[in-house]
């Protein structure tokens, strides 16, 4: 599943389809081209790939006790400032009692119409925190609504955006989770048994 095409999110795809076997891509109706989203379909059809298009309101089923919910886009309301990361998939994983809402990189906008389209039903055990933690994203009703227990910030340690933003840091410490930072706790390894239990593990 690739949430959208900027280059820190699909740079490796390539890679991955050459050395891996790959049988479905999901991906969403882009707002806009890029040469990203060019060289992989490319590279997509020649290997014979199915792709899976998906929208807010499709499931993707993995096995019988776990599928991903698609929340976000919305193919006829897609938001036309910051497309790539605006209309970035947005899926909710289900597995008994855990979940985790993936986000992409979507900003305020996205969050304020995901809110309207969900309310409540966005709580989930873990939230993979929008756009790198950025100050543009995170908003307190929005973070109010997933109350994650545990929250994850994909950064790069040093990274020229400031990432994440204290804003945003401030914003997930109103709420009883426990943060996870790639740039100072390394790859995080998240494992759920089969009680729906989560363990953590972390590899600097």
């Amino acid at each position: 599943m690739l949430s959208h095409f900027d280059s820190d999110h699909v740079s490796q795809t390539i890679e991955i389809i050459e050395n891996l076997r790959v049988e479905n891509i999901i991906i969403s109706k882009q707002s806009e081209k890029s040469n990203e989203f060019e060289n992989i379909i490319k590279k997509v059809k020649e290997n014979k790939i199915n792709i899976i298009l998906v929208e807010a309101g499709d499931i993707i089923n993995i096995d019988n006790e776990t599928y991903f919910e698609i929340m976000w886009p919305q193919n006829n309301n897609m938001i036309a400032e910051n497309p790539l990361n605006n209309n970035s998939i947005v899926a909710k994983m289900h597995y008994k009692n855990f979940s985790i809402l993936f986000t992409g990189d979507i900003e305020e906008k996205a969050e304020q119409k995901i809110i309207e389209n969900y309310g409540k039903n966005l709580k989930s055990t873990v939230l993979k925190v929008p756009h790198h933690g950025s100050s543009t994203s995170s908003t307190k009703e929005f973070i109010h609504m997933v109350s994650p227990q545990i929250s994850l910030i994909g950064v790069g340690k040093n990274n020229k955006f400031g990432h994440p933003s204290i804003k945003t840091i401030e914003t997930l410490k109103l709420y009883e989770n426990t943060i996870y930072r790639t740039d100072i706790h390394g790859e995080i390894t998240l494992t759920i048994d089969k009680k729906g239990r989560v363990k953590i593990e972390t590899h600097v």
